[in-house]
């Protein structure tokens, strides 16, 4: 016998992520896959640690769809903060290898943040947040870099790294959080998101 959804959502997620798609379509809930295109520089005077949920939610409204009364809307930004001397430095999307390998090398010994925030959207109402995760890299020779930036091509991804891939496997030497929220989606707030929605 087929088990129902233990919810009734039906899920849109408006990323071209397929780190996302495969995260989303594990909560066993129907997924439509879309996308939509916006601006992902950040306004003036907008502290860093806000950023990710900003985009999340700017993603949102700008996705011109219909949502029927089941359906839930899920747009996603994750950014890479890196606090130093000289203050917060947000790492977005490298332009060119050679600023993946600056990121890299920026990011290499140290612990940095990675924040997603996430917007679900309803036909009846709006609910956004952020999750923070401490990420530890171990110090990286300059082979490492390059062969991570030649061989994966990181360019899609905040901080130019993913953690579910080569990287991820050979630097990473400690995370406090979740690990899900590194890959780009945190999943427990996600679906405590929903729940909440369905009250």
């Amino acid at each position: 016998m087929r088990v129902p959804p233990i919810h009734p959502w039906r899920l849109i997620l408006c990323s071209a992520s397929p780190r996302r798609r495969q995260l989303l379509q594990g909560l066993d809930l129907p997924v439509e896959i879309t996308s939509v295109d916006v601006d992902e520089t950040p306004p003036p005077g907008l502290p860093p640690e806000q950023v990710a949920e900003h985009l999340a939610r700017k993603k949102a409204e700008a996705w011109t769809g219909t949502l029927a009364a089941d359906q839930v809307l899920v747009t996603a930004d994750t950014t890479v903060l890196l606090d130093t001397d000289n203050g917060t430095v947000l790492l977005n999307k490298p332009v060119d290898p050679a600023e993946a390998e600056q990121m890299l090398t920026m990011l290499s010994g140290r612990t940095h943040r990675v924040i997603t925030g996430v917007c679900l959207r309803t036909s009846t109402q709006t609910h956004g947040f952020a999750d923070t995760a401490l990420v530890t890299f171990r110090t990286l020779s300059a082979e490492d870099i390059a062969y991570y930036v030649a061989a994966h091509k990181p360019l899609d991804k905040a901080g130019a790294y993913g953690v579910q891939d080569w990287i991820g496997y050979t630097a990473v030497t400690r995370i406090e959080g979740s690990f899900y929220t590194v890959m780009g989606l945190p999943m427990h707030r996600v679906w405590e998101g929903l729940v909440q929605l369905s009250r």
